[in-house]
């Protein structure tokens, strides 16, 4: 019988500089997650550019960067929630402003998950994205990650629409083909 953790052997808090390197551990594990591949050593410069994306975001007002710390383990989980403006032009008669929140790139070790931990981290970055007064929160994740869509389908989100992606080489010889 598994125990139950209690909201107080974590607490949910700002990333800081220090942390930024087990948060690119974190976004390696994400990515592998998604894909499904085997894990590989991250190239130095792809390391220096997730470490800079992620410390500009600890100096933007519009980006909210939070951890998990566990009093166990130390940082177990992350989340991050960015703010953007657009102008709203349909149907218009006066410019408005539309808050969008985009929600990126959460995570939560796998030991670590069915203790709240997730939610917590999820409220803070809801909290964050009403502050700035968003009005719709965005999100991206695989359609091959299926624990990914159930969780965010609880929490009331419905896709959309469909993004696709393509490698340019692929892309550019389709089109040659239609010539």
């Amino acid at each position: 019988m598994s125990r139950k953790k209690t909201e107080k052997e974590y607490v949910i808090r700002e990333g800081r500089e220090q942390d930024l390197p087990l948060l690119v551990e974190f976004l390696v594990k994400l990515a592998l997650h998604v894909s499904g591949g085997e894990p590989k050593d991250l190239r130095e410069s792809e390391h220096k550019r997730l470490l800079k994306a992620l410390s500009s975001s600890l100096k933007d007002e519009d980006k909210h960067l939070v951890v998990a710390d566990s009093s166990e383990a130390g940082l177990v989980g992350m989340g991050y929630v960015y703010v953007w403006s657009t102008q709203g032009i349909w149907a218009q008669t006066e410019p408005v402003e539309f808050r969008s929140g985009m929600i990126d790139d959460v995570w939560v070790e796998p030991e670590f998950r069915h203790r709240g931990i997730f939610k917590a981290l999820l409220r803070d970055l809801v909290a964050f994205a009403e502050s700035h007064n968003v009005s719709e929160l965005i999100l991206e994740y695989s359609a091959t990650n299926k624990e990914a869509e159930a969780a965010w389908t609880k929490l009331g989100f419905r896709p959309t629409g469909i993004r696709a992606a393509a490698f340019t080489s692929n892309v550019k010889q389709a089109l040659a083909k239609q010539q």
